[in-house]
């Protein structure tokens, strides 16, 4: 048990992969220990996602948890001194100030979990995530399975034609691949 003078710690985990790697499994599983211990959370997604829920973080399985849509990180500041974990889903969609913000959330003692990809479809780092990795305590790769070999997938393949950097979509639109069978996709189209 904790005395009185306990001074909270805040810290910064980051939850990283591909497409269907479990990110977001990972996340509400988290988030669900901390409920199952009393905490106090607070949850936020991108508005951008809407794939299966406008107010819910879903992961490709349908496990859920409600969350707080947002357009800006800087709304994650407002939560209140009763907010001990915040959730963050899809981070890459954010823009670099999650960065800061986090590092503020986490120097307040609060305990805060970001998930997202942590390369496009390119290969590319992608947003935010290689600054979160870089200032977090923890941080911990997960892996899809290669949808061509069976081996770990840490590639997210495109299989549509579209150069948007941010495509909304689900098995229709990318499937996990390894090194060796994402380079050779992307060969086969001439990238």
């Amino acid at each position: 048990m904790f005395s009185e003078n306990h001074k909270k710690t805040g810290c910064i985990e980051v939850v990283c992969g591909s497409m269907f790697s479990g990110k977001t499994e990972e996340l509400i599983r988290r988030l669900k220990r901390a409920q199952f211990a009393n905490q106090q959370i607070a949850i936020f997604k991108p508005a951008v996602d809407n794939r299966y829920s406008d107010v819910e973080v879903v992961s490709h399985d349908f496990h859920k948890i409600t969350s707080n849509p947002i357009s800006d990180p800087a709304a994650m500041l407002e939560v209140g001194p009763e907010i001990e974990v915040v959730g963050v889903d899809e981070a890459q969609f954010f823009d670099a100030s999650l960065v800061d913000v986090c590092q503020t959330l986490a120097n307040r003692g609060i305990r805060v979990i970001v998930a997202g990809l942590d390369t496009d479809y390119l290969g590319i780092p992608f947003g935010p995530m290689p600054q979160l990795m870089a200032v977090a305590e923890d941080v911990q790769k997960v892996h899809a399975i290669c949808v061509k070999c069976g081996a770990l997938a840490n590639h997210s393949h495109r299989l549509s034609r579209s150069k948007d950097l941010v495509l909304l979509g689900e098995k229709d639109v990318y499937e996990p691949l390894c090194r060796e069978c994402y380079n050779r996709a992307r060969a086969e189209e001439g990238a």
